[in-house]
């Protein structure tokens, strides 16, 4: 993972750049995600990673599926990443964008995994200790995993809050 993040990063800074310069951060950012669910399609990608296939019938072919859902620069960015054999790297780039958005934009995504599903109440406590903690607002998208057993566990970018049981088992394990 950390390999795909160091070879996406120069691809979503630049794109940030320029969606910065073009005052369209949001219009990239929606055609990022779009082209993300095209870099996760494992049928699309066996096409695309397949060398019978041909660097131009494979931009055609994403090309076609895109439509009007990216403009000419988020193409110029789709027609690099075809000819440099980097398509797998569309989902990895629009997560890094969406990071760097969200810094300038002064909040942080949160990914925040409970064993059971959390109330609106326990979600703003939750989110209010988190905004006090990272020291930024707070936008989190709450799932249930069961293998927690209870507590929860926070996903900020790089940083990860374990404050579920299962986690303080596995900590009191390695102190044993």
């Amino acid at each position: 993972m950390a390999e795909l993040s160091t070879l996406a990063r120069p691809y979503a800074t630049a794109a940030f750049k320029r969606a910065k310069q073009t005052d369209s951060v949001a219009a990239w950012s929606e055609a990022l995600q779009f082209l993300s669910t095209l870099g996760q399609d494992k049928d699309l990608l066996a096409i695309v990673r397949n060398p019978r296939a041909g660097k131009e019938n494979v931009s055609k072919l994403l090309f076609d599926i895109c439509g009007e859902h990216i403009d000419g620069e988020a193409k110029n960015l789709l027609k690099l990443l075809i000819e440099n054999g980097k398509v797998e790297l569309l989902p990895t780039i629009s997560t890094l964008y969406e990071e760097l958005r969200a810094d300038d934009e002064g909040y942080v995504n949160v990914e925040l995994y409970s064993a059971f599903p959390l109330t609106k109440v326990e979600q703003s406590k939750y989110n209010a200790m988190l905004e006090k903690q990272l020291q930024k607002k707070v936008k989190a998208v709450v799932s249930v995993d069961k293998s927690l057993l209870g507590g929860i566990l926070a996903k900020a970018g790089d940083k990860v809050i374990d404050g579920s049981i299962k986690g303080q088992i596995h900590q009191l394990a390695k102190r044993l």
